[in-house]
């Protein structure tokens, strides 16, 4: 397994804007899923987001829906969170994943279901 890699975290101000990216070198292939967690000091970590690389499907956590997008840019293996309206308790330390999917589309927000993890990168959002 190849560790995905994250970048593009910082620090803004609520309702700023912040894009993350996540090569996953070894998970490039159509039938392979990537998904986007977070986890804030003394929470569990959470689902997101996350994408089917083989058809472009989507799935995003309630709290996110209308102000995150995920996205693939196959020419360069990469995978973006584009994140807007950015609020105070979006502050955690994002990861990027990454899993088979060539036998479903189940559990893509599920932290259990990805075999393969970044080492993550912080955003913090202030008031």
């Amino acid at each position: 397994q190849v560790q995905p890699v994250e970048s593009g975290g910082g620090s803004v101000q609520t309702g700023g804007s912040l894009r993350l990216s996540c090569v996953a070198s070894g998970y490039t292939y159509r039938s392979n899923c990537i998904g986007w967690f977070r986890q804030a000091p003394g929470k569990a970590r959470e689902g997101v987001a996350a994408i089917y690389l083989g058809g472009g499907s989507t799935a995003y956590a309630d709290s996110v829906k209308g102000r995150f997008t995920i996205s693939q840019d196959n020419a360069k293996n990469t995978v973006h969170l584009q994140m807007n309206s950015l609020k105070p308790e979006d502050t955690a330390m994002y990861y990027c994943a990454a899993r088979g999917c060539a036998s479903g589309l189940w559990g893509l927000l599920d932290t259990f279901s990805y075999a393969a993890w970044g080492q993550g990168t912080q955003v913090t959002v202030s008031s």
